[in-house]
């Protein structure tokens, strides 16, 4: 995120605004932002007396003002986060008064997870002009390949397409949580070297054979052998492969399949551009187009839908995830 970067920069750089509003659906760049800042603005020795947190659970918007209207002491700035801002919801509007006329001495940091402000009303207007406003949004599953992609590079590092997809398959879509085991991966690995499928599932204990991208990949070769040995797996590990997650997965994979079907210009670039996918998996899409024409597509795109339903306990009585993935490899194949 560009504006995330800006204001990074700019506090490097000492250009330090009076308010910064942090919100939205997505709180990995709220949290960088704010423990960046925490971090960075004040020394060790100038935040003891000059650097103060407070919960928005447990405070009104008076008892922020009043701490923010206050001088720093033998520092030039104090810092002032509001976490868990979201709590003063009914109350946020109150922030006005302040937001106009801002302590120039004093950095608050406001947390406002998973919501945002109504951009009509007068606080939003106000922070815009003598602040600043981030609203951080939540990503696509489509992008959070490249979203790791760009930040690895940004640290000196490269990584498979095939190990990037089983970051997402394995941690879904919380940034935070992926950020936390690519860490873990920057102990293992040197600057320079490519993070492989291989180190994935060595180090953040992610299987690279027995996982939905190998289930869609087996899918899509007709690889009945290799797809029921991937699905029995999966029915004796149900608690670290539901069954949700695969049929959202199966959905996805022939919906996209469905795109490319539809697709006039099936060049590499254009098909991971249109499908939003690496352009490493593109061949993927090609050989199951050939082995799945656009009417069987369309066939079991509701037959899944079918199984999503049966899957959430509508019309079934006690039907086990195993005989619900048996019954997928049915509609596939």
């Amino acid at each position: 995120m560009e504006e995330a970067k800006r204001i990074v920069t700019d506090v490097n750089n000492g250009i330090l605004k009076p308010i910064y509003f942090l919100m939205g659906e997505e709180p990995y760049y709220i949290d960088k932002i704010s423990d960046y800042i925490g971090k960075t603005v004040l020394t060790e020795a100038e935040r003891g007396f000059n650097q103060m947190v407070i919960y928005g659970k447990d405070a009104t918007v008076d008892d922020i003002v009043s701490n923010a209207k206050r001088f720093p002491m033998m520092a030039e700035h104090q810092v002032i986060i509001v976490k868990e801002a979201q709590h003063l919801s009914r109350t946020i509007e109150q922030l006005v008064a302040y937001a106009e006329q801002p302590q120039p001495t004093t950095v608050l940091v406001v947390c406002y997870k998973y919501k945002t402000i109504d951009k009509r009303k007068k606080l939003y207007k106000t922070l815009k002009k003598t602040g600043v406003i981030l609203e951080s949004k939540k990503l696509y599953e489509n992008q959070i390949a490249d979203w790791i992609r760009r930040v690895l590079l940004g640290k000196g590092y490269k990584i498979h397409p095939k190990a990037s997809a089983l970051l997402v398959e394995f941690l879904g879509m919380d940034l935070n949580k992926i950020d936390n085991e690519l860490n873990k991966l920057f102990l293992v690995v040197k600057k320079g070297e490519e993070i492989s499928p291989e180190v994935v599932e060595k180090h953040i204990g992610i299987s690279k054979d027995f996982n939905n991208f190998e289930l869609r990949k087996a899918i899509g070769s007709r690889d009945v052998v290799k797809a029921n040995r991937i699905v029995n797996y999966f029915a004796q590990n149900p608690k670290a492969n539901p069954f949700v997650v695969t049929i959202s997965s199966m959905y996805s994979f022939f919906v996209q399949l469905l795109k490319y079907h539809g697709l006039k210009d099936r060049s590499k670039n254009s098909v991971a551009s249109t499908l939003g996918i690496s352009p490493f998996f593109v061949g993927e899409y090609q050989i199951a187009a050939k082995n799945y024409p656009m009417k069987e597509v369309s066939r079991i795109i509701s037959s899944i839908r079918g199984l999503d339903v049966k899957g959430k306990g509508v019309g079934t009585h006690g039907i086990s995830e195993h005989d619900l993935l048996k019954e997928l490899l049915a509609a596939v194949f």
